[in-house]
């Protein structure tokens, strides 16, 4: 068994205009002061990381790692959720989409999409680069605005959807192997790979690539009323990372998981700070260590009531009293007799 690493930050939903929340050094300085210990970056925040730079150039990446370390911190991973989105675009979403690329590239789709392919490239560079082992993304989707199927779903249509997002991130796939890195995907509503079934579907498609891997966030499983602990039996081999963070789920007579258009605060299904919605995360904290997750707990913060800075505050000790320092002996070894084999057949009575 193995001892997670963390507590880490997620630094995407942190950044702010205003210090220290506005360049990589002093919000590390701040996450550091709150007692964390690692930080995965967002790789679209240009205030934190140059990704195309820490691809080509070894220096820059050993500068930026240098950074980091220098305020007692390690990068936990690298993030490419917004680009790895625009892989894979269904049209009714490309206004809205468009925001999450550069403004040369709006209005033109496959424009669009070789500009995320070529950021994702230069993600697995740049993790190899900082001496990192996975990476975080989105999928994209093609087929969500047909996840309830009404109207019935042509004949074929899962299959042709699946295929195409396998063509679309096998090079990919093939480019993270080269550089010797896991591509995590988060399994998320909004995306292609939302549950472990879709998550399968993929599989298949992709030839069962062995980079194809997984972030794990329960979170997002309360969401779906989805088993999450069951999820962890069923993909531990694939998970290479995990985001800690809380949710419920409370439906109504009025409302249940699809939320009435609701916003955030007046949904059934909410995101809530560490220890305040109902994930169970001693189960999950136990089953990661018995499963050997060699990997970080890492906080990302998203919560409709609580502020921020007091969610990281408090999600640090939390994260790390949740991490089981793993046992190095059995507990009843001390009543051990010692054996052999002549030894163990007595005990069974043959000769």
């Amino acid at each position: 068994m193995k001892t997670l690493k963390g507590p880490g930050l997620f630094l995407a939903q942190f950044m702010g205009d205003q210090p220290p929340f506005n360049s990589l050094k002093s919000i590390c300085q701040w996450a550091k002061s709150l007692g964390f210990v690692g930080v995965q970056i967002p790789t679209w925040d240009s205030r934190l990381i140059d990704l195309q730079k820490a691809a080509e150039s070894k220096t820059y990446a050993d500068e930026l790692k240098g950074l980091v370390n220098e305020c007692g911190l390690e990068i936990t991973e690298l993030s490419t959720h917004l680009q790895g989105q625009l892989v894979a675009v269904h049209p009714a979403y490309d206004t809205l989409f468009d925001g999450f690329a550069p403004e040369q590239y709006r209005n033109n789709p496959k424009a669009r999409t070789e500009w995320a392919v070529q950021q994702l490239r230069y993600a697995a560079q740049a993790s190899q680069n900082l001496g990192l082992n996975a990476h975080a993304t989105f999928s994209g989707a093609l087929l969500w605005p047909t996840v309830y199927p009404w109207p019935q779903r042509p004949a074929g249509l899962v299959e042709t959807g699946f295929k195409e997002l396998a063509n679309r991130w096998l090079p990919i796939l093939n480019h993270f192997d080269e550089h010797g890195v896991d591509l995590c995907y988060e399994i998320h509503p909004g995306e292609d790979l939302h549950d472990g079934i879709s998550y399968e579907m993929f599989l298949q498609h992709t030839n069962n690539h062995p980079r194809a891997c997984l972030l794990f966030d329960p979170s997002h499983f309360v969401l779906q009323c989805l088993n999450y602990l069951e999820y962890i039996d069923n993909y531990h081999e694939r998970i290479r990372m995990f985001h800690v963070k809380d949710a419920e789920f409370n439906p109504t007579g009025k409302q249940g998981v699809y939320g009435g258009y609701q916003n955030w605060i007046d949904r059934a299904g909410r995101f809530r700070s560490l220890g305040d919605g109902q994930v169970d995360f001693k189960s999950i904290f136990s089953k990661l260590a018995a499963y050997d997750y060699a990997g970080w707990a890492v906080l990302e913060w998203e919560c409709c009531i609580k502020h921020p800075e007091d969610g990281a505050r408090e999600g640090a000790p939390f994260i790390k009293d949740h991490i089981i320092r793993v046992t190095e002996k059995a507990f009843d070894d001390f009543a051990g007799t010692g054996s052999d084999e002549k030894f163990n057949r007595a005990v069974l009575g043959l000769k």
